[in-house]
């Protein structure tokens, strides 16, 4: 086994070669950010681990595991992979600074609070929280955990700040598989993916300045999830499916003929009800969205009531669609659906804005899993899972404050978005690396990047 790690190790080593003046420029500022986060840590080689580890999902390695980021700056993998994988340190106050700092850095109150959940396929049973469960990634039911996450959107920038690892009733309801995984004891009572969210919320939601809640299809799917968001007085904006039932309160009520109970309104699909709207329903909105200039998409209100559990009508809610048209083509690409409990009169600007920081969150969560490793861990334990999230979270940070710091070093530049338009990461295209004590080799230097900056979609 021993031989097998270091013929890996080999293989490593070639790739981790870096030109020293990158490195001596960017490191200092890593170092100089990572210091709030390891003064959480009462051991040196504790914070040494930290720094290295995320030193190492910020590099260009191709799987940003512990045996990979080890070999890279030379170091044992035995002592980090425990540190990831199996001990005890808490990571909840890192995450804690990281909301403090994304607060004070970020904070608007026009923000938004997305909840995303995110899978990721695992083959096996012994991760912690797998399970046969929807993977969205790959568009069926798999083997997969799921991680439910939270992030902020202002008119600056965003960023994901903390997640909950979802544990689904066969592993809460197996107490003997939970304490094999370390699942902690006020851990091992079942909760719905709609309760993790409420759980960060009543976290974090007072030291996160926001107006709005939003999320994909998966949360705005079940009725309590926005139930309980009313009763907490919270305007939200989640996205539906569109087999969603509702009934159009603005529609002409039926006839009523005098005899028997009085008709109701009747129960409609979501994508139905849309099919049948003229075409003058639909008002035009131009935003602001890349390279090719002005993006025109098409969007609907109407005031409805969706369909409680057990058969009952729900609180009065606002149904917005939001269909996109190929730039060139003009054919409708895609339509999304959402409710609102936000008043009637609420702009359709207002609306359009709130449904696109939910999609920025999932360019977030992308960048974090390309480029910061939020996906390539390869552990079991419930500690490993949420050590290797938490760092993966402080690396996505930094990528954003060197974004912003981007943007302040040239401000004129307006750089053309796209689904992954953003500023590279600052390692990324270089291989980063401790200097010494392998021997560097001279290369020609190389043509600097072009930067690119997220534009986020703004009315205009």
């Amino acid at each position: 086994m021993e031989a097998q790690f270091e013929r890996r190790k080999e293989e490593l080593l070639e790739e981790c070669r870096v030109p020293v003046d990158l490195y001596e420029q960017v490191l200092p500022r890593l170092v100089e950010f990572m210091e709030p986060f390891v003064t959480s840590f009462c051991r040196s080689e504790q914070r040494e681990h930290a720094r290295t580890f995320v030193q190492g999902l910020l590099s260009n390695l191709e799987r940003k595991n512990v045996e990979s980021i080890a070999y890279r700056f030379g170091q044992e993998r035995l002592p980090l992979q425990w540190f990831v994988g199996y001990s005890e340190w808490d990571d909840q106050p890192l995450r804690q600074e990281l909301v403090r700092q994304v607060s004070t850095q970020l904070g608007d109150p026009e923000g938004v609070l997305v909840f995303d959940p995110s899978a990721f396929p695992k083959s096996g049973k012994e991760s912690v929280g797998v399970a046969r469960q929807w993977c969205g990634r790959l568009g069926k039911i798999e083997n997969c955990q799921v991680g439910i996450y939270l992030g902020y959107v202002s008119r600056q920038e965003q960023t994901l700040v903390d997640m909950r690892l979802y544990l689904p009733k066969e592993w809460t309801q197996d107490k003997a598989r939970c304490r094999k995984a370390g699942v902690p004891k006020d851990r091992l009572r079942h909760r719905t993916r709609h309760q993790l969210c409420l759980e960060m919320l009543a976290e974090h939601g007072g030291r996160l300045p926001h107006a709005w809640i939003a999320g994909d299809d998966e949360l705005g799917r079940p009725y309590a999830f926005r139930r309980d968001l009313q009763a907490l007085s919270e305007r939200y904006l989640l996205a539906v499916p569109s087999n969603t039932l509702i009934r159009d309160l603005d529609a002409a009520e039926p006839v009523y003929s005098g005899h028997g109970r009085p008709p109701q309104r009747p129960w409609q699909r979501v994508d139905k009800w849309v099919a049948a709207l003229p075409a003058e329903a639909w008002t035009k909105i131009e935003v602001r969205d890349g390279e090719k200039g002005p993006l025109i998409v098409e969007v609907v209100k109407r005031r409805v009531v969706g369909r409680a559990p057990k058969g009952k009508v729900g609180h009065a809610e606002v149904l917005v669609v939001i269909r996109y048209r190929d730039r060139d083509q003009q054919q409708i690409v895609k339509t999304d659906y959402y409710l609102s409990n936000a008043a009637a009169q609420t702009p359709l600007l207002e609306f359009a804005r709130v449904a696109k920081a939910e999609h920025r969150i999932e360019e977030c969560l992308q960048r974090s899993k390309s480029e910061a490793g939020l996906a390539d861990y390869e552990v079991r334990h419930w500690n490993g899972w949420h050590h290797h999230q938490t760092l993966a979270l402080l690396a996505t940070w930094f990528l954003v404050t060197e974004t912003q710091r981007g943007k302040k070093i040239n401000p004129c530049h307006h750089a053309p978005a796209d689904s992954r338009g953003h500023r590279p990461h600052p390692l990324s295209g270089q291989r980063l690396r401790r200097p010494g004590p392998y021997p560097t080799r001279t290369r020609n230097p190389t043509r600097p990047q072009p930067t690119r900056t997220l534009v986020p979609l703004e009315t205009t």
